[in-house]
């Protein structure tokens, strides 16, 4: 059986070597290109909106890091103050060995937890255990 002749059986036709396709009309043409046409103005309306937003939005967002900037600052002046305040309290060597000794930590880590307890040489054990 040749190919053409299974062709035509199985309901296709014979390739007549013709490659020619169906052409658009103007009119249908014309159709779907103002079909595209009016979607492009609408993203490009949906599009103006959100640039317009993300302008006002700006506003805000400089506002909130002036905000941020600001809680900045209050933070690291209270850390300060609080540094300062703990360098003033009176700790003992003896005690700070003992804590380095017992607990294996740094001299600096023993240090800081005596002052944050008053060189209370229990209670900064209790608070490391804890």
């Amino acid at each position: 059986m040749t190919d053409s002749e299974h062709r035509t059986l199985n309901g296709t036709a014979p390739d007549d070597g013709s490659d020619e396709q169906p052409t658009e009309t103007d009119e249908s043409a014309y159709k779907k290109s103002t079909k595209y046409d009016s979607g492009a103005k609408d993203l490009e309306r949906v599009t103006d909106y959100v640039e317009e937003e993300e302008i006002l939005n700006s506003n805000d967002l400089s506002s909130a890091l002036q905000v941020i900037g600001s809680r900045r600052i209050e933070e690291a002046a209270e850390k300060q103050k609080k540094e300062s305040e703990l360098a003033k309290i009176q700790i003992k060597k003896e005690d700070v060995d003992l804590i380095v000794k017992e607990m294996e930590i740094s001299r600096t880590t023993a240090e800081r937890t005596l002052r944050e307890h008053s060189g209370d040489v229990v209670k900064a054990l209790t608070a490391l255990v804890d």
